[in-house]
């Protein structure tokens, strides 16, 4: 039993409102936990100046986290400047919705998803992807036509969760306290098929064996598809693939 009565392979409650707000068609505030993002989706008719004329489309990330996220405050980034952790999980967000979307289907448009941390109690990242592919898919219903007939622009769905050694243990989707007394901690990225996107592994002056790593894997894929099925329930109608069978 962990310190908040779960089970090692539990996830912590997970809340999907969606259409938080209207000023953009996808609109998603996910709450694992504690740990709560608004992610939102714009969408443009056009694609930067490096894609044009390649029929493409492109999908991106912001991330950021608001100064009363955390205890103390953190500071406001200001002037176009983000720290390196800033960029590396807004990249990150944006390689796993990019994962599973099809940009020539999408066409000559972008999509930026704006994932901000309202309050942060471990799993930001992954929240955010996984609250950010719902917002992809309600923006995606939006639009009236794509340029290729018949050819969807989204492959498969896309979550993520956390995993990692604590106190020798393998335990599932970390809260902050967690996450600070884990010896090996690793973010995992799938898609709703059970492949990879991403796997980002680290031993806290620690290492771990391949049997560890095996087991968290396990772990991880476990959580992923159970916030498949968590994304199809908030998304409904809205689902953008077949039922199995």
């Amino acid at each position: 039993m962990r310190h908040d009565g779960r089970r090692l392979d539990e996830l912590r409650p997970l809340k999907i409102k969606r259409r938080y707000t209207r000023s953009t068609p996808g609109s998603v505030l996910i709450q694992a936990g504690r740990t709560t993002v608004l992610c939102t989706a714009s969408i443009e008719e056009q694609v930067p100046n490096w894609l044009k004329g390649q029929g493409k489309g492109w999908v991106t990330a912001e991330y950021s986290m608001l100064p009363s996220s955390t205890s103390p405050r953190k500071p406001r980034e200001r002037g176009g400047k983000v720290d390196g952790r800033t960029t590396e999980i807004q990249r990150l967000i944006g390689r796993s919705l990019r994962a599973v979307t099809d940009l020539e289907a999408l066409g000559e448009r972008s999509i930026t998803i704006d994932c901000d941390v309202l309050e942060a109690d471990g799993g930001t990242r992954t929240a955010s992807i996984s609250g950010a592919f719902i917002a992809l898919v309600d923006t995606l219903a939006t639009v009236k036509q794509f340029p290729i007939p018949g050819r969807k622009p989204l492959r498969d769905s896309v979550a993520a969760v956390s995993v990692g050694l604590v106190d020798g243990r393998p335990v599932l989707d970390l809260d902050y306290q967690e996450d600070f007394a884990a010896a090996v901690d690793m973010n995992v990225v799938m898609t709703g098929s059970g492949r990879f996107v991403e796997v980002q592994g680290t031993g806290e002056e620690a290492t771990f064996s391949e049997q560890e790593l095996a087991a968290l894997v396990k772990l991880a894929r476990g959580g992923i598809r159970r916030l498949a099925e968590l994304q199809r329930s908030a998304l409904g109608k809205q689902w953008p693939f077949k039922a199995e069978g």
